[in-house]
Parts: structure tokens; sequence; C-alpha cells
């Protein structure tokens, strides 16, 4: 397929997660919010490389009147080195240098090479959550959350503050979460669902986590769009479930092929990302929707509706979920906040009818409970507020000039390049000119100082092509979108092509 200048068919068409965390993530989260406070730990750090262990350092007082900043910027920056173990606060005499921490002796853990057989969680392809930070030597179009500038962060803050002072903000929530975030989700989602077929989770990735081990087996073959999500194959391969790829086109997954892919496996799920798949941004035809949920049928199988974008549209509002067209409870469905609004927003909704929501339930208080009533409140301040609207209308604006942005540069920099405008999403998938290697490319890129997501780790099997996904939510400006390309196809430049024979 050559390059399209139209998105694929549609048919016809912060510091939240520090609440449930100790006092020392609560404080790096409001370090990250306040540069005055950053700025003086920095300093702070550089008195303390230049002194002894025991030695005092300059006091608060002073430090309020050589920085200009607040007794509070001050409190809050000692209280984040206390937390560290790099000063001691002694009342009354001030602060001072601690002593290096006592070396411990390395211990033998041979042993667990054994102990721990071939049981390997493989999280390939979700590098790019350890990408260095931005600066002018590094850009990272790998990671798929929003830049800062792109988040709603006063309003995340102001969120916060009004949860935090509730009443009753850290008694124990419900199991399967606070009454009205259930209900806002369930009105966002579909008319035909109630609150009580909600249940909130710590994000999406542990809602994929709990919805296939309650599915299937050990051992058990899942049905998964190829290309498709690198954590939804992590997730599987972790749980030891075998991924089985059904091809996808422009249009989603193929539904014939879906349909021999549950006759052939006897599989009991199919994951599927309907709506902005990631990586490559598709929506699912409409004509293609009743004939997944008849393959399931027919297969007596469940359809796991991965939703992570409803809220990422560029312009034109997303289709239905499949899940608006299920009457049998055959479709379990996720959604998160997390890409909208933060990546420290750890708030998703599993959705089921019948009683496969008894057993998510258990699965949910087996992995962590519950999810803090702060956070939850947080975010049904959030949602229920006139900012949130005007957030997603601005989010669909940025996200449109920023894939067309992209798009224009690859064209530039890297013309032999085949690509499809998304009409949604936070990616771009591109296929690489014939012969270049898709892994050895992103290596050369990474030395070249920008990060990409080389497009093997999407396939469950063997990849048809190579190909690379570009993020374009991550990075301050469009002006980087262009600096990633050009150093992008720079790196593909030096590498030598493979002739095939």
């Amino acid at each position: 397929m050559r390059r399209a200048d139209r998105p694929f068919a549609m048919g016809d068409s912060s510091s939240l997660t520090a609440i449930g965390c100790s006092a020392v993530a609560l404080l790096s989260v409001l370090i990250e919010q306040d540069s005055s406070t950053t700025k003086l730990v920095h300093w702070i750090r550089g008195e303390i490389a230049t002194h002894r262990p025991g030695d005092p350092l300059p006091s608060s007082r002073s430090l309020v009147d050589r920085h200009h900043v607040s007794p509070v910027t001050v409190s809050r920056a000692l209280a984040l080195l206390a937390a560290e173990g790099l000063v001691v606060s002694r009342p009354g005499a001030g602060t001072f240098v601690a002593e290096p921490p006592i070396r411990r002796t390395r211990i033998d853990s041979s042993w667990q090479t054994v102990a721990l057989s071939d049981r390997i969680v493989d999280t390939e392809g979700l590098g790019g959550l350890n990408d260095p930070p931005h600066d002018e030597q590094h850009l990272s179009l790998a990671t798929g959350y929003l830049h800062s500038s792109l988040m709603p962060t006063r309003a995340l803050s102001a969120a916060l503050t009004r949860a935090s002072r509730l009443p009753d903000a850290w008694e124990r929530p419900p199991t399967s979460g606070i009454h009205g975030l259930r209900s806002w989700f369930a009105t966002a989602v579909s008319s035909d669902i109630e609150p009580r077929d909600v249940i909130i989770t710590t994000g999406g990735q542990s809602a994929i986590s709990a919805i296939v081990r309650a599915l299937i087996p050990a051992g058990g073959p899942l049905l998964i769009e190829s290309p498709t999500y690198p954590g939804a194959l992590a997730v599987a391969r972790a749980a030891r479930i075998r991924p089985i790829p059904v091809p996808t086109d422009e249009g989603g997954v193929i539904p014939e092929l879906l349909a021999d892919a549950f006759e052939r496996t006897g599989a009991q799920a199919f994951y599927s990302q309907p709506t902005y798949q990631n990586p490559t941004g598709s929506v699912l035809a409409r004509e293609r929707r009743g004939d997944v949920l008849a393959a399931a049928a027919a297969a007596g199988a469940f359809v796991i509706e991965d939703d992570y974008a409803r809220w990422l549209g560029h312009g034109s509002k997303a289709p239905p979920p499949l899940l608006a067209d299920d009457r049998e409870g055959r479709v379990v469905y996720l959604t998160s906040l997390t890409k909208v609004a933060s990546p420290s927003l750890r708030i998703g909704a599993m959705i089921s009818r019948g009683p496969v929501t008894q057993r998510l339930q258990s699965l949910r208080i087996v992995d962590d409970m519950f999810v803090p009533r702060p956070t939850q409140e947080a975010a049904l301040d959030l949602v229920s507020r006139p900012v949130w609207e005007r957030h997603l209308h601005d989010l669909s604006v940025a996200l449109r000039s920023r894939s067309r942005a992209l798009a224009r540069a690859i064209d530039r920099h890297i013309p032999d390049a085949e690509y499809a405008l998304p009409p949604g999403g936070m990616h771009l998938w591109t296929r690489l000119p014939d012969g270049i290697d898709d892994v050895k490319a992103t290596l050369a890129a990474r030395r070249a100082g920008v990060a990409v997501n080389a497009g093997r780790p999407f396939f469950p099997a063997e990849a048809a092509a190579p190909h690379v996904r570009i993020t374009f939510s991550a990075v301050p400006s469009e002006a980087d979108l262009e600096t990633g390309v050009r150093r992008l196809a720079r790196a593909i430049a030096g590498l030598e092509r493979d002739s095939g024979d």
C-alpha cells in the first residue's frame, strides 16, 4: 500500500498515583511541578558534593534569602533530600550532610537461575518507558504518553486538592470503585451500560492483565491482532498464554481470517483495539463489526475490546465501541484516562456483563484490592467539570496538527517511507524502505539522538515488513518532530540495505 493522504476508513464516518504511594513519591511529584524547588534541590546537591558527612549546610533562613524562595520551598527541598538519605535535619541545630550508606555484602544469587527456570517476563516493545528525558541531545518519539504541555496539569492539580479535602478522602472505597466514577464511565461508554457493570482499575495495563488471566487458562491460545500493542503480548506471555496472530489491514481485523483462526485453534478469546488501533491507528470498518461479533459467537468465545484511545480522536467523534453492539455479554471492555490526561493518572475501567464480572472482581481483589479513593475522587472531579471538555477539544486539535506535521517531516526526509494518516491516537505507523532492518534502524536512531519503536515487537509472530512506530504526542513541539525525523533519516541512510538474496 502506498502512502495515503487521507485517514484510514471508519465505515461512514500527576500527581494522582502519589496519593496511594509513599511520602517520598508524593514529594517527588510536587518537586516536578515546582521549578523553584527543583533548582534549589540541584543547588543543595552541589553543596553536598563539596562537603564531608556531618558538615552543616546553610540554614533555612539563609536559603530563603539567597535564592529568593519561600520557606515552604526550602522545606520541600530539604524533605526530599532527607528522604533520599542525603541530609539529616536536627531540630534546633540545623541541616547536615548525611553519613554515606553502609556498604552491604554482595549476595550470591546464582541459585535463582535454576529456581526461576524459563519463566521470563518479556517486555520487548515497551522500552520507551525507559527513554531519557527530552533535551537537545535526546528526543523520544517512542513513549505513548502526552507531553506535559498537552496535559490538563492545572485541572489535575486542582482536582487532587479538592479530592484530598473531602471528609471521607482516606476511607476505604468499594472494591469495584466509587459509584460516581463507575457511573461516569458507564455513561461515557454506552447508554446500555449500568454502573454495576463497571470495575475501576489502576489504568489500562492492569485491566488487560486481569481480563486475559480471567478468560484464558495457562497454555491456552489468545487470538490477537497483528500487529498489536506489545503490552498485551507481554501480559499473555507472562501468563504462559499463546498469542495467535490474526492479520489486519486498513479496515482493522479481517473477519474471515478471524473466523478461521477461531475454528483452527479453539481459542476462547480475541484481543482487539477497534478504535485508533495501536500501532496502526486504524478503525474497524463499520461493515466488519457484526462479522467480528458473529465469529466470536460461532466459537463461543469472548472479545476483549481495548478502547484505550476513545478520547484521542483527531477532530471527528470516535465510533461507538463494539460493546454497544453486544447483546450477549460477549465483549469484555476496557478503557483508561491515562493516555488522555496524564501518565500518573492511573485510572481505568473494565466493563463486563454476566458471570465473568464476578471472576474479574475476584482478580481485582487478589491483585491489589482497590484503587485508592483520593485518586478516584480526583479523576471524577476532573471529568465532571467543563474544563474536561475543553481539554478534549484542545487535545484533539493539537494531535491532528502534530500528526500532519510528522507526516510532512517524513515526506521531506524519508520520501521512500509509507504511512496512512490515522483518524486518532498518538502514533504514525510507518513502513520503512525495503531492505532496511527496523531493529537496526532504531538502534542507529538512538545513537543519533532520537528514540522510535521498531515494528518487530508489535507482531505476535514474524513481521511482514519493516516498520517503525513514531509517536507525535510526547515531544515539546512540532519543531521537535522535524528534528527527530531528520535524525532518524540520517540513521537510516547510514545502514546497509539487505538485498534479500
